[in-house]
């Protein structure tokens, strides 16, 4: 499958890394351009583009950059992506450390709905609370007891099914987290973010979201 990745940091990287062992074809991007990538390009196989070229030809593209850098995306970011494209949203919103305060969200926006306003496409949110490294060193196979299930979100069913198959080859469970009207489930200081918990322990941790937001994490 071609995939395209926006955001070569923690979470993008260690994508990249999984994603060309699968046999996939990865597109890598950032915002400083393809000359910064030639080292994960030489680790992975993964082609180095610029982030207009990122979403060419993808039938999956990976939007992993800080919230406050999303409204700065192409607007005609998925005019040359393939039919039925699916986008996966991986952002949190982190006022006090990076991204300043965000009316939208503090008055109740999900993050990925915000997202998607600014993107002007459905996305599917997925390891936004995973920690990076658990991307190399817990995948398994599946039926494995010790196996780690993630919340996935999204609208679009279609979309949703395909990034639940990658996940499950990427060695996860995944728990249908409902739409993006209920991706504030899965933000920053509830139950499930961070939890390396199976398909019941995640489902639990759903459900026990408080609809308020932290202060901790509030502008």
């Amino acid at each position: 499958m071609k995939i395209g990745i926006i955001g070569a940091g923690n979470i993008g990287g260690n994508l990249t890394r999984r994603l060309t062992a699968l046999g996939h074809q990865v597109s890598i991007a950032n915002s400083r351009g393809p000359h910064t990538l030639s080292a994960l390009a030489e680790e992975t196989g993964a082609t180095p583009v610029t982030v207009e070229q990122a979403a060419d030809g993808a039938q999956v593209v990976v939007v992993t950059i800080p919230l406050k850098n999303v409204p700065d995306l192409p607007k005609d970011l998925f005019g040359k992506a393939a039919d039925g494209l699916a986008v996966i949203d991986t952002g949190n919103y982190y006022p006090k450390e990076r991204d300043g305060r965000i009316d939208a969200i503090e008055d109740g926006l999900p993050e990925s709905r915000w997202t998607e306003q600014h993107i002007g496409h459905p996305v599917i949110k997925v390891f936004n609370g995973t920690y990076a490294q658990d991307l190399l060193d817990r995948p398994r196979p599946k039926g494995a007891p010790d196996r780690v299930a993630v919340p996935v979100a999204g609208d679009d069913a279609a979309a949703k099914q395909l990034v639940r198959e990658l996940v499950d080859e990427l060695g996860f469970d995944t728990v249908d987290a409902g739409g993006i009207d209920d991706s504030w489930r899965q933000q920053p200081a509830t139950p499930v973010y961070g939890l390396r918990g199976n398909t019941a322990e995640v489902t639990e941790a759903l459900a026990a979201a408080p609809k308020e937001r932290p202060a901790a994490h509030s502008a």
